[in-house]
């Protein structure tokens, strides 16, 4: 059973091909799963998905592994720095140099300017990355952002975005730092229920991030094709960058092979769905003096959603592998 599950979990990359192929053609099939509408608990089912995700990835760390991250911090920090000067320079670079419109290289920016998603723990997690030094980078640039991210935002796109600070640390609480907490737990307390459930994790991680990815591809499906040629070049130009950049600021550091990989990710993996919505508020949208530029915004929000699973699901296949790899000689 295990080689099974270690075998479904390999293919992470093609399954999240196919579902984001599968959505494009039959976009209902996986919408209702980002639907803001459909929760469960009172949260929705991507928060749920998410946080149930973390909650797995808990139950196989221990609080062992948080002292051995904290003994040095630097390696935390040189990752934030990285996310919020890598990812914002690209973005700004990108736009210019392809002379987006007003609309595209603004909502560029802004996902550029967003902290990394918690769908990187869920990537370097796969990827044998430091699982540890990845929630611990995710919770700490969320919560640098809720400075840093409309004052680079307001720097290089001339515009200000307004972040709901509390919600947006209430939803780190929620999905992340509550789930990683009870998984450890479970996992000192109850350590062979955790022996029986963890062989599941990874197959349910897949899962729930083809859901995510399929299910913004299928709401954003029209803005998209309207879009589609520059615009998906210079997302993917983004995130590839970014996460060469990441693994080659970790090697320039000498750190260790896991941590770079961590690295990689946690730079190359933006929080696309906050950048969706900050690109849809209001507020946000009353900034733009022309209202259709103010709708190309979540355009690249969407897109981007879509290319950092893509490239951190091949890396997380090909590093999970030579892992695998070298464990066998």
């Amino acid at each position: 059973m295990k080689r099974f599950f270690d075998a479904v979990t390999n293919l992470f990359a093609l399954w999240t091909v196919l579902g984001s192929a599968w959505a494009w053609f039959f976009p209902p099939h996986f919408t209702w799963f980002v639907d803001p509408a459909n929760r469960v608990l009172g949260a929705t089912l991507l928060n749920a998905g998410l946080g149930l995700i973390m909650f797995g990835m808990g139950i196989t760390l221990r609080f062992e592994d948080f002292r051995e991250v904290l003994k040095t911090p630097g390696r935390a920090g040189l990752g934030v720095l990285a996310q919020f000067l890598v990812m914002p320079a690209l973005g700004f670079g990108l736009a210019r140099a392809f002379s987006l419109e007003t609309g595209l290289a603004v909502g560029l920016i802004l996902v550029s300017c967003c902290p990394g998603g918690t769908a990187s723990n869920v990537v370097t997690y796969l990827a044998r990355g430091n699982l540890a030094l990845s929630v611990l980078m995710t919770f700490c640039s969320t919560l640098a952002a809720i400075v840093l991210t409309p004052l680079l935002t307001g720097f290089l796109a001339g515009k200000y975005v307004e972040v709901n600070r509390l919600n947006l640390f209430l939803n780190m609480l929620a999905v992340v730092l509550v789930p990683v907490l009870a998984g450890l737990a479970l996992n000192r307390f109850l350590p062979r229920l955790v022996r029986f459930v963890t062989p599941w994790s990874p197959v349910l991680s897949v899962l729930v991030i083809v859901l995510i990815v399929g299910g913004i591809i299928g709401a954003s499906k029209e803005t998209i094709r309207a879009h589609f040629g520059v615009l998906m070049l210079v997302v993917f130009l983004l995130h590839a960058c970014g996460f060469g950049l990441g693994y080659a600021i970790a090697k320039l550091f000498r750190l260790p092979l896991p941590d770079r990989r961590t690295l990689s990710i946690e730079v190359g993996m933006q929080n696309s769905g906050l950048g969706s919505g900050l690109a849809k508020t209001p507020k946000f949208v009353a900034q733009f003096p022309d209202p259709a530029q103010a709708l190309l915004a979540p355009v690249p929000c969407a897109i981007s959603a879509l290319y950092h699973c893509l490239i951190g699901s091949f890396l997380a296949a090909r590093w999970r592998r030579e892992r695998e790899e070298d464990r066998s000689r």
